[in-house]
């Protein structure tokens, strides 16, 4: 095999899993999910049917990725964080079929413990705090936390928060102190704010 998969570990017949995939004790991955290639599945994680994961996709302890969620490559799931696929379940209504779309875009972090719900989708290198509750889109880079989740700012893509403010002035560029990278902010006429890495 080119992953690696604890004993304790179930992979059904269908699904793909990607060169360098490590897959620790009691995981089960379903038919039809696809992992990319060097993901880490952590302890008692499920990965549901139609599940694609890119590549270098950590998936922390406890989590439950259920069909209708695509991640694209290097994100972050921390422990115990949720995803959903039905608005309105019901036990007694069976709504297979009509699952939510959810979309974790790249370099994404989602904290640990903290609820998406779905039809909602996650920009590139946004952060979502541990324990919020997300209910809406989340634009790139953007920082939110709290329940309902909200915006408080902005992260670099080494996960620093940018100080985009001056004598409460906005700054046409913000720098990671760690990489150095330098980030633009631009408001369009609705208010609207979007940072991109310049």
């Amino acid at each position: 095999m080119e992953y690696q998969a604890h004993e304790s570990a179930v992979i059904d017949v269908g699904a793909e899993i990607g060169p360098g995939c490590k897959i620790w004790h009691f995981s089960h991955i379903m038919p039809g999910a696809v992992l990319g290639p060097q993901c880490n599945i952590g302890q008692n994680v499920v990965v549901s049917p139609g599940v694609r994961l890119g590549a270098n996709v950590k998936v922390q302890n406890n989590v439950s990725i259920y069909e209708g969620v695509t991640c694209d490559d290097d994100v972050f799931l921390g422990p115990s964080c949720v995803f959903t696929n039905v608005t309105n379940p019901r036990s007694a209504v069976n709504r297979r079929g009509q699952y939510a779309r959810t979309h974790v875009g790249l370099g994404a972090s989602i904290g640990a413990n903290a609820t998406i719900v779905c039809g909602n989708d996650i920009g590139p290198y946004a952060f979502i705090g541990a324990g919020a509750v997300v209910t809406k889109n989340v634009p790139a880079y953007a920082l939110v936390v709290g329940n309902p989740a909200q915006h408080v700012g902005w992260m670099s893509e080494f996960g620093h928060r940018l100080n985009f403010e001056s004598n409460s002035t906005p700054k046409a560029t913000a720098v990671c102190p760690e990489s150095g990278d330098h980030y633009s902010i631009s408001t369009n006429s609705e208010g609207t704010q979007t940072v991109e890495k310049t």
